[in-house]
């Protein structure tokens, strides 16, 4: 993310100006000018001195400590991954990034063999930058994102065909932005590349990465408009892939015996 190399005070910044100052306990007795938290409520409320705190979302001071993180995550009330990204950004992993492209690229053989076992769903497995990898042959039938060769962040904000596909596009392309950023943090410079490409590309893209929000969504239901079918709601399912090269299969299907279900199996 090397347009912005202070990330952990932009976090900060950004998290603050979401904050209700009244319902902080900061009492006010003039028309407040600016949004949320000012930075020396932020500081006192967490027990931080003004001047300290004002150094580290300056980037003057890039390790705070534990205790002062989990003092600033408490005042700002991050939810667990908003935790785990501050966390991520004032203490960032000094394990190398993958260093084989190739390697990050390649399913492993019995994740491959499930897939072709699985033809009755919709299934797909992406690499940390959201390129999918391999999947069913259902998935491409259901959304042209979901197979080899594409990427799920440029079809949501490059491809055309996104807004029609998602019904609910706004909502999807805030998790999408939100998702890539809490991974990006977790591989530093990983996906630097991309986050340029679509920053360049899409005022959308742009200015949702600049809102600083994260997030980590495992399970939930997605509607798809379908070719010939129309608008499918389904349920899926994410698995993280253990190791190092960050796979994660995604499984989309139905409620049992539902319209949707029916409309699923006829286009197998």
């Amino acid at each position: 993310m090397a347009h912005d190399d202070n990330q952990l005070g932009s976090y900060l910044r950004s998290r603050r100006e979401k904050v209700d100052a009244a319902s902080a306990g900061v009492v006010g007795h003039t028309r407040r000018r600016v949004k949320g938290l000012r930075r020396e409520e932020l500081a006192l409320l967490a027990g931080l001195s003004p001047s300290y705190y004002a150094r580290i979302e300056q980037g003057r001071d890039r390790r705070p400590s534990r205790e002062i993180l989990q003092a600033l995550a408490q005042v700002l009330r991050l939810d667990d991954t908003e935790r785990a990204y501050l966390w991520s950004l004032a203490m960032p992993s000094l394990a190398p990034a993958e260093d084989d492209p190739e390697a990050v690229r390649t399913v492993r053989p019995g994740v491959l063999h499930l897939l072709e076992r699985w033809a009755d769903l919709p299934a797909f497995v992406v690499g940390p930058g959201r390129d999918v990898l391999a999947g069913t042959a259902l998935a491409a039938r259901v959304n042209p994102a979901w197979s080899p060769g594409h990427n799920l962040v440029r079809f949501t904000f490059l491809d055309p065909r996104a807004r029609t596909v998602y019904p609910e596009w706004d909502a999807i392309a805030l998790q999408a932005v939100a998702g890539l950023r809490t991974t990006a943090a977790a591989r530093p410079g990983e996906l630097d590349a991309l986050v340029a490409e679509l920053r360049e590309h899409s005022g959308t893209f742009r200015s949702l990465w600049d809102s600083h929000d994260v997030y980590e969504r495992t399970t939930g239901e997605k509607q798809l408009r379908v070719d010939g079918v129309g608008v499918l709601r389904l349920r899926f399912e994410t698995f993280a892939l253990t190791g190092p090269e960050g796979h994660v299969l995604y499984v989309y299907f139905a409620r049992p015996g539902s319209p949707d279900d029916e409309a699923l199996r006829g286009l197998i």
